[in-house]
């Protein structure tokens, strides 16, 4: 599979917090699929189904 760069800005309390946020998303990116990627993106941009989601997962 081809790799692909690109320049991001991510909001965070400080540096150390900003690039454990791009080591959490690069995760997500590498053991999931697009479909799965734009599943949870829906997800997360549901109120209803983000609190349910959190709810399963204990946070």
């Amino acid at each position: 599979m081809k790799k692909f760069e690109f320049e991001i800005t991510l909001s965070a309390p400080s540096e150390k917090d900003a690039i454990q946020k791009m080591n959490c998303l690069n995760a997500l990116g590498s053991k999931l699929s697009l479909a799965e990627l734009q599943a949870l993106a829906n997800t997360v941009n549901s109120p209803t189904a983000l609190a349910l989601a959190k709810q399963k997962l204990g946070l």
